[in-house]
């Protein structure tokens, strides 16, 4: 059985002083980081949308073979993204914010501190009034300054209870907080993964499947055609309207291009901001 000993009072308070510290210190970075974390993650969404209307763009100037592969791939593309921003959104709700909350937290906790010290100093200020008056009477009751160290002494008692209990509390919940938030935070990557990785084997056996021989054979039928030789094949025409069949308006796409409209027109906002807390950082809305 473990045995618990009573710690003097200023030894109790400077372990509850490091306590919070501690977490205001560790939680406002983790707060900082996991914020910027959560905005290089939308970035990437950002570039990587770009890089599907890219993709749609150059496909369309191709052959019909690769059009038709560099489409399915830039829809596959744009489903990955679609993931990233179910991952940002989740980040910001279930980690930065969490976070957040713990800078006002914090400053309640600190404030019981401050009103247990004003109390305890109150009672030491008592004290050294009642050594002085005996010192200079000893033979005298002093019995209004023992009255008020008396006073003093037991609102310093009941005031360290009520901070052992709050101190107590911020300690479990803390520490449960922890556990929750990485939690979520390794989930929401795990989730993010899982489906990216099924996606981008789509994509890349889309690729593997390409036959660019298919694609030669109508570039050279092509330049036969424009040297004269009448005798080549017929080929596909590269207009993309006759392109092989392709859902242009997927509901990946349609939301990729829906971010870079939104994109442009919140390009004056771009500006990252900071928490109004300077320990903590805010994600760009």
């Amino acid at each position: 059985m473990r045995l618990f000993f009573p710690l003097p009072r200023d030894s109790q308070v400077r372990i509850m002083e490091n306590t919070v510290a501690n977490a205001e210190k560790y939680f406002g970075q983790f707060c900082t980081l996991m914020a910027s974390y959560a905005r290089k993650t939308a970035k990437l969404r950002d570039k990587s949308d770009l890089l599907v209307k890219q993709l749609i763009d150059y496909a369309n100037t191709e052959n019909p073979e690769l059009r038709s592969t560099m489409k399915n791939f830039a829809e596959e593309l744009a489903k990955v993204q679609d993931y990233r921003q179910a991952e940002v959104e989740r980040l910001e709700r279930k980690v930065v914010e969490p976070l957040k909350r713990y800078g006002i937290q914090l400053k309640q906790t600190q404030a019981e501190i401050k009103r247990f010290n004003k109390v305890r100093n109150n009672e030491i200020k008592q004290l050294e009034k009642l050594e002085r008056l005996r010192q200079k009477s000893p033979s005298d009751r002093h019995t209004l300054a023992e009255s008020n160290v008396h006073k003093a002494s037991v609102d310093a008692s009941r005031t360290t209870q009520q901070l052992e209990e709050t101190i107590d509390e911020f300690q479990k919940q803390k520490l449960k907080d922890v556990q929750k938030i990485f939690s979520d935070f390794v989930t929401i990557e795990m989730v993010f993964h899982a489906k990216a990785l099924e996606v981008y084997s789509s994509a890349f056996q889309n690729l593997d499947d390409y036959d660019f021989e298919r694609d030669m054979e109508d570039f050279r039928a092509r330049v036969h055609i424009a040297s004269g030789n009448y005798d080549a094949r017929p080929v596909s025409a590269t207009n993309p309207s006759s392109a092989l069949p392709w859902s242009a308006s997927s509901q990946s796409v349609r939301s990729t291009l829906q971010r870079q409209e939104d994109s442009e027109e919140d390009s004056d906002e771009n500006v990252l901001q900071d928490f109004s807390n300077p320990e903590y950082a805010q994600i760009r809305r």
